[in-house]
């Protein structure tokens, strides 16, 4: 008779522990899916990464929330305008984007480094 009982994974190492805080953070290059998996598969294996994967995992949501308005608010102005905002959104979407991109990137050198990393904007939805 087996045991029903799932082994434990083992405790990271620091620098192991840095190392997946660090991908948590670079993946929001991606989207939220690589900060949700690594929050998921380390959260109890390494305090670090617990912390910056929710961070990185809150910022990548607020991402996801603020496309979605900007969807909503091009439809409906483009609407409004005659399609004139239309030729404005592009530009709103490609600095989210950016936004996204440098946050994420600040946060992965950060963290690297054993530096907690806050981001500037961020809804903490997950606690």
């Amino acid at each position: 008779m087996t045991s029903s009982a799932a082994p434990t994974a083992a405790p990271l190492s620091e620098s192991e522990d840095r190392q997946w805080a660090s991908f948590a953070h670079l993946g929001g290059i991606l989207g939220f899916l690589p900060s949700l998996i690594i929050w998921l598969v380390f959260k109890d294996r390494g305090a670090f990464t617990n912390r910056e994967a929710k961070e990185a995992l809150n910022f990548q949501i607020t991402a996801a929330i603020a496309y979605i308005a900007l969807l909503i608010l091009t439809t409906i102005l483009s609407v409004v305008t005659f399609g004139i905002f239309g030729l404005i959104a592009p530009l709103l979407y490609l600095a989210l984007w950016a936004g996204v991109i440098v946050f994420s990137i600040l946060g992965f050198l950060k963290a690297k480094d054993g530096v907690p990393y806050r981001y500037p904007v961020a809804l903490r939805l997950i606690k």
